[in-house]
């Protein structure tokens, strides 16, 4: 797709930004919008005390295993202790006699469950709120995940199921849906989307990872369902105030914008310039089950990425609690 335009000249020289909205050393972007007071208002949306977590499982080895991006590779685990170490002479001793195990792994920050840190994706060699991109280089030193991880992301979550609204399993390869399909969805559901929502997006297509016999037809063809990009649908998130955008896609968006062919344009737009932080490879499966046995589509989100220094990501298990 050589012939795509630049990106920033197909995002435009006026696009939407959140830049210096929260001062010239801000680090967190749209998440400054999750107050004590958008804590409190998403614990008052807990009715029955049910908690769904909803991490994928790392290491799975039946079926097509993880689902990753293409080119990551998923968690190698190994252990280094467990009842063989004992098997032979110069075995580590202890009072008592106690035995353990213990394991290692070599992981891709983003090769789960994951949040992405506000300077993960960028162009024009700008990052969000403007910082060098020359920052990335060995680490990132600007807009890691390590501002979210140590803030946590806690507020009123709202899931639109865009699969059972579109009588779907789950979605199709490429098929995009807009901010309107959202309010469509969610009127259907009877669920508002409020300002300072944390907003999950169900497309089922987890579920049809863990569907298919082998991994090739998955990345045949690869090109995910999801958001397509609008600048109208840009403003809405701006107007909003939405600072978490949730899926259960490996990349929140459909991976590229039909008319233009752009390779994931709205981690530029939402993520880059307007601080909006993005969680991927979500499993929201169960817990959508649970919204429309009820009709309560609204709950209280909570999560932590890990504490990774200088990452330009890190593994989360977040917590659904309705």
């Amino acid at each position: 797709m050589s012939d795509a335009p630049a990106m920033g000249e197909f995002l435009g020289a006026d696009a939407p930004s959140n830049w210096g909205k929260w001062g010239p050393d801000d680090e967190l972007g749209c998440l400054n919008y999750l107050d004590a007071g958008e804590v409190l208002r998403g614990v008052q949306h807990i009715r029955s005390g049910e908690v769904f977590t909803l991490q994928i499982q790392m290491g799975r080895t039946d079926g097509p295993g993880d689902p990753l991006w293409p080119g990551r590779e998923g968690i190698q685990r190994q252990n280094v202790m467990d009842e063989s170490t004992w098997d032979g002479e110069g075995a580590p001793q202890f009072p008592g006699g106690l035995h353990y195990a213990d394991d290692t792994a070599l992981i891709f920050l983003q090769g789960s469950t994951q949040y992405d840190a506000l300077g993960h994706v960028w162009y024009d060699g700008k990052l969000w709120n403007g910082y060098d991109a020359r920052t990335t280089v060995e680490a990132m030193d600007k807009a890691s995940v390590l501002p979210i991880a140590e803030k946590g992301v806690v507020g009123r979550g709202v899931l639109i199921d865009m699969a059972r609204h579109r009588g779907k399993q789950w979605l199709d390869k490429g098929e995009t849906f807009d901010h309107d399909d959202l309010e469509a969805a969610a009127k259907a559901q009877g669920v508002t989307i409020e300002p300072h929502d944390i907003l999950l997006i169900r497309t089922g297509w987890m579920k049809y990872w863990y569907q298919i016999d082998s991994k090739e037809s998955f990345y045949e063809g690869f090109n995910e369902p999801g958001l397509t990009y609008s600048r109208e649908l840009v403003e809405w998130f701006q107007r909003t105030e939405i600072p978490n955008l949730v899926t259960d896609t490996i990349a929140n968006e459909v991976t590229y914008e039909p008319d233009s062919g752009i390779a994931l344009p709205l981690h530029c737009a939402l993520m880059r310039n307007l601080g909006v932080t993005l969680t991927e490879i979500a499993w929201l499966d169960d817990l959508a089950d649970a919204c429309a046995a009820d009709g309560r589509w609204s709950f209280l989100y909570a999560a932590a990425p890990l504490k990774v220094v200088k990452g330009t990501g890190a593994p989360v298990n977040p917590i659904a609690i309705r």
